[in-house]
């Protein structure tokens, strides 16, 4: 029993299998042949409008915030040398001490200078107070020099006019009205060198005059002169003492060592310290970029040859001019925080610098034939058309572009090889250029 249902099942399958192939040859014997297989779906999205914020990405090196090269105009050899290429240094770290043993034995020579200037200013007002003093006692006296000149001169006159009408009465001897006469002579030379006297008292007095002005006034000047210029000496001979160490004017790393100790600076660079906390990003753009990058605009930047893929970040803080001139390259300066001093200067890197928003018609950035970017495949009555387009802006993802209608079918992937006129498959939805979902286009 059990064999028999077992040999009924094997002959329906046979049976099965006999008016499949049968049915299948009928079909062929119709010429019912199968059609050939559809076109493959393309991915497509719907322009529309939406803003962006683009970015320009491009090259160029990194260069130290301040590169500073110090020197020496002293003449002493280097006592102590402390920091060696490579060392990570702050402002006002000694770098280097020079010999002073020369330049202190001047300071104390002109220190001596200074206090022998000093006492001679006192002198000067010592002498200036003694000529105050002297000078109006010196008029006065003169005064009365001439007042008894003056007097005597009157009596001696009259004495001699007396015996003048006595000697023409013949009671005096001519004798006598001569000497009368000889007397008021000399008494008029002596009236006359008073005077003289009294006007060299006073031109004396006004000369030396008073602690402000005058001669003494300007002796004392010009003992403070001399002092004040042995003061400068000396703090110049100080100064030169204080250049003698060394320091570092920046917060950096020392980058050239030219120095050794023993040895004399002869007006060379000494050190080289690179500041490079912050550092300047020096990009190379084109004619074009220039004019859609503005001071101020964020920018990202990543070291060639860095795997870790680290960002540093800082802003643009000017576009220069032409690198050559007739040259159609320009410079874009950018600051960047560097923490840990990791960029060092002639590092390549790639920089990220964000552009204005910009709305318009928007596409996939995957939409475009070729590098040039400006042309499209849209979907149209169901094959494909290309169309020429211009990107005005894009962020990596949506480009902005002008000569599509809002509402047209892209293609989305511009690599797929299609031909102008060729047939197309259905679309299928993709992301929008504003982050919300193409509308799905069904096939024409």
């Amino acid at each position: 029993m059990k064999g028999t249902s077992v040999r009924l099942v094997a002959a329906a399958f046979v049976l099965a299998l006999l008016l499949g192939g049968c049915g299948r040859q009928a079909n062929r014997l119709r010429g019912g042949a199968a059609g050939p297989p559809s076109p493959a779906p393309v991915p497509t999205a719907v322009a529309q409008r939406t803003s962006v914020h683009p970015v320009l990405t491009i090259a160029g090196i990194i260069a130290p915030l301040q590169n500073v090269a110090i020197s020496s105009s002293l003449t002493e050899f280097a006592d102590k040398v402390l920091v060696n290429e490579g060392d990570h240094v702050r402002a006002g770290q000694t770098l280097a001490v020079l010999d002073t043993a020369d330049l202190r034995a001047q300071l104390d020579a002109q220190l001596r200078t200074v206090a022998s200037d000093e006492a001679k200013i006192a002198q000067a007002r010592y002498t200036a107070q003694l000529n105050y003093g002297q000078s109006p006692q010196q008029v006065t006296q003169a005064r009365q020099s001439v007042a008894q000149a003056q007097h005597t001169l009157a009596m001696d006159t009259l004495t001699m006019q007396r015996d003048q009408q006595l000697l023409s009465q013949g009671y005096i001897q001519q004798q006598s009205f001569d000497q009368a006469r000889t007397q008021v002579s000399n008494d008029e030379a002596a009236f006359r060198s008073a005077q003289a006297a009294l006007a060299s008292a006073i031109t004396n007095e006004r000369v030396n005059g008073n602690p402000k002005q005058g001669l003494q006034a300007a002796n004392i000047q010009a003992a403070q002169a001399d002092a004040a210029a042995a003061r400068a000496q000396a703090q110049q001979i100080r100064v030169q003492i204080a250049h003698a160490t060394i320091t570092s004017p920046v917060d950096g790393v020392v980058v050239n060592r030219n120095l050794n100790p023993g040895e004399y600076p002869a007006g060379r660079t000494l050190f080289t310290i690179q500041e490079l906390s912050r550092v300047y990003a020096e990009l190379n753009a084109s004619s074009t970029d220039i004019f859609r990058i503005h001071d101020g605009a964020p920018v990202r930047v990543r070291a060639g040859g860095d795997q870790t893929g680290r960002t540093y970040t800082g802003t643009i803080v000017a576009v220069l001019g032409q690198v050559q001139p007739g040259s159609t390259n320009f410079t874009v300066k950018a600051e960047i925080a560097n923490p840990g001093d990791v960029l060092q200067a002639g590092v390549p890197v790639t920089a990220t610098i964000d552009l204005p928003a910009a709305t318009g018609i928007g596409i996939p950035a995957t939409s475009f034939l070729d590098d040039t970017r400006s042309s499209v495949m849209i979907a149209q009555k169901g094959v494909a058309k290309r169309v020429p387009v211009k990107e005005l802006a894009s962020d990596g993802t949506t480009s902005i572009v002008s000569g599509l209608p809002a509402g047209a079918r892209v293609i989305s992937d511009g690599q797929l090889g299609l031909t102008d006129g060729q047939p197309l498959g259905g679309g299928r939805p993709q992301p929008g250029a504003s982050g919300r979902p193409y509308r799905r286009v069904s096939k024409q």
